[in-house]
């Protein structure tokens, strides 16, 4: 997965709640959008988006496929962003201990 490509997906606010409604566990498009304010076309819609990302996956039961998060895509863009905090946190270490030799 490129994060770029998940983070692009996060960037809307509906694809977002969709992935939230996923956290409870799987669901077909007809649930998600008698929760969401979007019509059943706009959730499959956004669906494929993530599903390109990389942060859902789907599967077939019956006649119906249900939707769930990707725990490898979720854990890939976690670590791009952990690398941010990494980075703050060492450029922050470093000039507390900069200036500490100041004093």
């Amino acid at each position: 997965m490129a994060y770029a490509q998940a983070l692009q997906a996060l960037g809307d606010p509906t694809r977002r709640a969709v992935l939230e409604e996923l956290r409870d566990g799987p669901r077909a498009v007809g649930e998600l959008a008698a929760r969401l304010p979007v019509s059943r076309p706009a959730v499959s819609q956004h669906l494929r988006v993530l599903k390109e990302a990389g942060l859902v996956t789907e599967r077939q039961n019956g006649t119906r496929r249900l939707y769930r998060v990707e725990p490898e895509g979720l854990a890939e863009l976690r670590e791009y962003l952990e690398g941010f905090w990494e980075e703050a946190h060492a450029n922050f270490k470093a000039a507390a201990e900069k200036e500490g030799r100041k004093k």
